[in-house]
């Protein structure tokens, strides 16, 4: 709308282009969705005419300066690429707009369901598919074969489901240790409530009127 590229442009770009950012060495994704995650989110120039790979480096490049020693410290300390971290920050981002505290709880349930080889059934990441659906995923959309898919498969998302924030890629990176591996919002508060097993959060989940 601004007239510096072209949609067009911009996917073909996203898809083609070749960007040289170690960051993106453990990618393994080929279409444009290949920098879902990496285009942090933040306040951009740009000029009219501009190149859509010049466009995109700057996303790039601001993920490239935002990321410290420290920070590569903590993923390696979590035995996780930078790719990784972004995958879960992405999830953490699409699943709460909440507190840091809850950030880092959506964090240690992400990481416990993963280290108990469980499926991580975060419908955000389903309906990264299904970007024209409201609401809740579908029981069709649930049984889908998707690399987006929680449901139907073990593991992260092939790719980021969003372009996170630095609070959630700050929570992937130190995520509360507990012993949770359920939640489910709380309406009253807006934010999610934590349990460490699936009976409690069912029991928790019937007081609440979700979508009424």
């Amino acid at each position: 709308e601004a007239e510096i590229c072209s949609a067009e442009d911009l996917y073909a770009a996203a898809e083609e282009s070749f960007f040289s950012y170690s960051f993106l060495e453990s990618v393994t994704a080929t279409g444009a969705e290949r920098l879902e995650g990496f285009l942090f989110p933040d306040t951009y120039y740009f000029y009219e005419g501009m190149s859509a790979k010049s466009a995109i480096n700057k996303f790039l490049t601001n993920m490239h300066y935002l990321i410290t020693a420290d920070m590569l410290k903590q993923a390696e300390n979590l035995g996780m690429t930078w790719k990784d971290v972004i995958v879960v920050a992405s999830l953490i981002e699409k699943e709460t707009s909440g507190s840091q505290e809850d950030r880092a709880n959506i964090a240690c349930v992400i990481y416990n369901r993963l280290a108990a080889n469980m499926p991580l059934q975060i419908d955000a990441a389903v309906l990264y598919d299904h970007p024209g659906h409201s609401g809740a995923p579908t029981a069709e959309m649930l049984e889908e074969d998707s690399p987006h898919n929680t449901y139907t498969r073990l593991g992260l998302p092939e790719t980021a489901i969003s372009n996170p924030g630095l609070e959630s890629i700050q929570a992937a990176l130190k995520p509360n240790t507990a012993k949770y591996y359920y939640y489910a919002l709380d309406t009253a508060t807006g934010e999610h409530r934590f349990f460490t097993n699936y009976s409690e959060q069912a029991a928790f989940v019937a007081t609440q009127s979700y979508g009424e």
